[in-house]
């Protein structure tokens, strides 16, 4: 009889053990977005100067996603725009520092990436009217940085349990090269997110390519091709879905610009196409637990552009002899993700996930930051090579990337 007994005290324990596990590594994902168009009259990002909004063609978003499995958690936080500075990522985490998100979270696990779009507003300053005027408007900024936060708010208000799919497939061999004539990653690696009645709740889609086609073409707001590509995935999948854009320095355009807009949003709805059937022939995510690892960096300012451009007011930004930044590693189960705070070669991409374990990998350009280009070491020693002068005028320096692949790194090796 006490034997009977002991066994099952023993297998309550383990039960109550095996529940509180479960508990732990529950994963839960919540979304949100708003719309983030920028007043008519506002500076157009890319291009040349002085180019200015008279309409609207698709509308730009914040998309906010927050994740957490009981234990850890943190925002994914997507823009379309040409890039979101660090320092602004700063004032809204500084927003979010004030907010009750319902669960533990702290607002230095927010990683935010800029889909890059050049049918945009200068959020950074260098597309103003002429080289002395920033191009920035303050007081659309602070909107920016105000409904960011708000979303991802509202995104940890709508956290519901999630199992998650991955699938890995290539894409835009007959739009998409890299036109210095080099590597390219044709990945399109995308994690989906179910709730319990296998809807979609979150797709996080990585690809790398300019969103150039309507550059210098309309003067009106859009995403470009992402636009369609946002709405294929609304439409075949339902749900909310982040574009993650790649390593696309060096330099990654599509190769049939001048197309017409109609014909742009079917680029993106065929990336969505390949999206889809790379889920259908897709793997569910083994493990539902999150990890996050993040480091401060300073890259030194070898371009003395940088200085001048930050002591002129137009990048409104402490930049010396160094500039402060931010790279970010994180996890969802096996998938693993990383920063690069610019446009980096393609060549970085693949070495980054070259330090990924086993799983979906995506590497997140224009994450944290937006610090120009970042190209291999030969492109400032050899001028001659395919848009070297334009490439390395707009880099902070020769010595970027090594500093870039040291710290992804030290991180990756943490993790492990």
């Amino acid at each position: 009889m006490k034997g009977y007994l002991y066994s099952i005290i023993l297998f309550l324990l383990l039960l109550s053990c095996a529940q509180k596990e479960e508990k732990v590594h529950m994963l839960q994902v919540g979304v949100s977005k708003a719309v983030i168009n920028p007043p008519m009259g506002a500076f157009i990002a890319g291009d040349k100067q002085n180019r200015r909004f008279t309409g609207i063609l698709d509308s730009l978003y914040v998309k906010a996603a927050v994740f957490y499995d009981g234990k850890e958690s943190f925002a994914l936080v997507t823009v379309d725009c040409i890039g979101l500075l660090y320092q602004d990522l700063l004032k809204i985490r500084e927003k979010v520092r004030k907010m009750d998100l319902g669960i533990p979270f702290t607002p230095e696990n927010i990683v935010i990436s800029s889909t890059h779009t050049h049918s945009g507003p200068d959020v950074v300053g260098l597309w103003g009217e002429n080289y002395t005027q920033s191009g920035v408007d303050p007081e659309y900024i602070d909107f920016l940085v105000k409904t960011t936060a708000e979303q991802i708010q509202v995104a940890a208000s709508n956290l519901e349990k999630a199992s998650a799919k991955y699938g890995v497939t290539e894409y835009g061999h007959d739009w998409v090269a890299n036109i210095c004539e080099e590597e390219i990653d044709r990945s399109m690696t995308v994690l989906q997110f179910l709730n319990d009645k296998g809807q979609n709740i979150l797709s996080l889609s990585n690809f790398a390519c300019h969103p150039t086609y309507l550059d210098a073409v309309y003067n009106e707001v859009s995403a470009d091709y992402v636009a369609g590509f946002y709405k294929e995935m609304e439409k075949q999948l339902g749900g909310e879905h982040l574009f993650l854009q790649g390593a696309i320095g060096g330099w990654i355009q599509p190769m049939d610009k001048g197309i017409p807009y109609e014909q742009v949003l079917e680029r993106g709805k065929g990336l969505a196409h390949a999206a889809i059937y790379a889920l259908k022939e897709g793997k569910d995510l083994q493990s539902a637990s999150l990890t996050f690892r993040s480091k401060k960096l300073a890259l030194p300012v070898e371009n003395e552009a940088w200085r001048q451009l930050a002591a002129g007011g137009i990048i409104q930004r402490a930049i010396s002899n160094v500039v402060e930044t931010e790279v970010v590693w994180f996890s969802v189960g096996e998938a693993n993700f990383a920063t690069h705070p610019g446009e980096t070669a393609p060549i970085y991409a693949l070495q980054t996930k070259a330090l990924m374990q086993v799983g979906p990998q995506f590497v997140l350009g224009l994450g944290q930051d937006a610090l120009g280009y970042i190209v291999k070491p030969e492109y400032f020693e050899d001028q001659t090579l395919p848009h070297a002068p334009y490439l390395t005028r707009m880099s902070l320096g020769k010595s970027t990337a090594n500093h870039l692949l040291q710290t992804l790194e030290e991180l990756s090796e943490v993790k492990k």
